[in-house]
This record gives C-alpha cells, structure tokens and sequence, in this order.
C-alpha cells in the first residue's frame, strides 16, 4: 500500500459557521466539496487543504484523519492481518469512495480511503 494524500478531520458543530475562518483567512478558497456533513477546503496556490466534519454519515465513530491509498484492499488485509481494529468495515459509499475505519494502537480512528472508478 502506497499512501498518496492525507487529510486532516476537524470535527466542527457547523460547517457553514466555520468555512469563513478556514477560507477567509487561511485563505483555503477552493470548496473541493461540501456533503453537508463533510466538506473540504484547499489552498489553491499550495494545495493545502483540510477537512470540516460534522458527524459521518455512516460510521459509528468520527476518524481524525483520512489516508488516500493505492490499493485499498491491500491496505484492508493489512490491518486485519496485523490484528487492528476494524471501527468501520471495508464500503463502497454513495459519494464515490471504498472505504474502512480503523483504529491505531493509541486509539486514534483513521478512515483509509479509496476513489473507486
């Protein structure tokens, strides 16, 4: 497995009451996309980004952070192999990702992600 990007999850109340800190000033202007319940601004000069998320749609728990791999299966097998909790199982969701949650030995949830095609 081959990470390719990680993003930070900020957990937030409101995402709409938050945006303007985060592109106003930051200056991360570029609305990547808003799901209502996630959504993500990035730098257009740097590429730096962050996500805001309210609460996830289909996990039961939040993640800090996501991981854009390569081979999400690969990535999968991995963590079951090295007997990590698996918080969310492997998904394909509605808004174009495969994905799964797990937890890190310090119990940080991470949400290892895919763009399936």
């Amino acid at each position: 497995m081959r990470v390719n990007r990680i993003s930070t999850n900020l957990p937030v109340a409101d995402i709409g009451a938050a945006k303007s800190f985060y592109t106003d000033f930051l200056g991360l202007s570029t609305e990547e996309f808003d799901l209502g319940w996630v959504a993500r601004f990035t730098s257009p000069t740097t590429g730096a980004h962050v996500q805001l998320v309210t609460s996830d749609a289909t996990a039961p728990e939040d993640s800090a952070i996501s991981v854009h791999v390569d081979d999400l299966d690969a990535a999968y097998e991995e963590a079951r192999r090295r007997g990590y909790e698996i918080v969310h199982p492997l998904t394909t969701e509605e808004w174009g990702v495969r994905r799964f949650f797990v937890r890190a030995p310090d119990g940080t949830v991470v949400n290892i992600v895919a763009h399936h095609d």
